[in-house]
């Protein structure tokens, strides 16, 4: 994109490898910036660069963010700057430990006005929403986990429709919509509903807010039971925007929502933790078949 377009410059705050932003630099030392330790005020040079036309990406670790809260309220958003927060580590991030697990970025990120909230449920979409957003005059943020890059080649890859969901398999009686790199998981946890004869229709929810009405009045008029899964906190995510559609439109369906515990989460091999907390393809399916 960069290479097509002479304002988009990007910025780390001294992660410039971890981020994967070195390889930017490279290519476009001229238009690439490390600020140090220093994410608020990262984001704050973001809001200057975007006032004065240029396409800042700021790249940088869910955890990491958090310190730059206010920053991201104040001098991007009030405005609706177009900033691009690149939201690297969401989720569980494994032996790095409880301070790195990237598991309140949607909560934090939900209650902000005028930014949109973005996680692709694989590598091809990754790049996708990057697309999009350099479309997006207005702030955006992007969360994706720690790990290699995979492709999970169900569904579309075309570009996508702002605020859209998408449909990657169609069952019955039970829908799951999955945010994000729990998209992966909730497809395996189906592979193993099969076997028991249980048939979810799997909707990749890759926007946090707005969430899709059309689709998911569709959806709830066609299925009885509903289950949310994401890789963040309980409180204030994606679940939390899903359960209020329900109540504010008197939907007769019951929803299960599945998501980090309200808890700091120690340090262990991602696989693990994810089963221990009830996040993995098993534990999804074990959840499911309770109910």
């Amino acid at each position: 994109m960069a290479n097509e377009n002479e304002n988009i410059v990007a910025i780390t705050a001294a992660m410039p490898s971890g981020t994967g932003l070195n390889i930017f630099e490279k290519n476009h030392p001229n238009r690439y910036y490390d600020v140090g330790i220093a994410e608020q005020h990262a984001t704050t040079f973001a809001a200057g660069l975007a006032k004065n036309g240029m396409k800042p990406y700021f790249a940088v670790y869910s955890s990491f963010l958090q310190r730059a809260y206010d920053q991201i309220i104040h001098d991007v958003c009030i405005t609706s700057k177009p900033v691009t927060f690149l939201i690297d580590r969401a989720g569980i991030v494994g032996n790095d430990g409880e301070t790195h697990h990237g598991m309140f970025d949607l909560s934090y990120l939900n209650n902000v006005p005028n930014i949109t909230v973005m996680a692709p449920k694989d590598s091809k979409e990754l790049d996708l929403m990057l697309e999009l957003s350099l479309k997006i005059n207005s702030p955006v943020a992007i969360r994706y986990p720690r790990g290699n890059s995979y492709y999970l080649e169900v569904g579309s890859y075309n570009p996508i429709n702002l605020y859209s969901y998408e449909i990657l398999c169609q069952g019955k009686d039970i829908v799951i919509l999955a945010i994000g790199s729990m998209v992966k998981n909730a497809l395996e946890a189906r592979d193993i509903l099969l076997e028991d004869g249980i048939n979810p229709t799997i909707v990749n929810a890759r926007f946090l807010k707005p969430i899709d009405k059309e689709l998911l009045d569709r959806l709830f008029k066609d299925h009885k039971k509903v289950v949310t899964i994401e890789d963040n906190v309980i409180t204030g995510g994606f679940s939390t925007n899903i359960n209020k559609f329900i109540i504010d439109n008197k939907y007769d369906i019951d929803i299960t929502n599945i998501a980090l515990p309200e808890e700091f989460i120690p340090h262990g091999s991602a696989d693990e933790i994810y089963n221990s907390i009830g996040l993995s393809p098993i534990k999804i399916a074990e959840k499911i078949k309770s109910l």
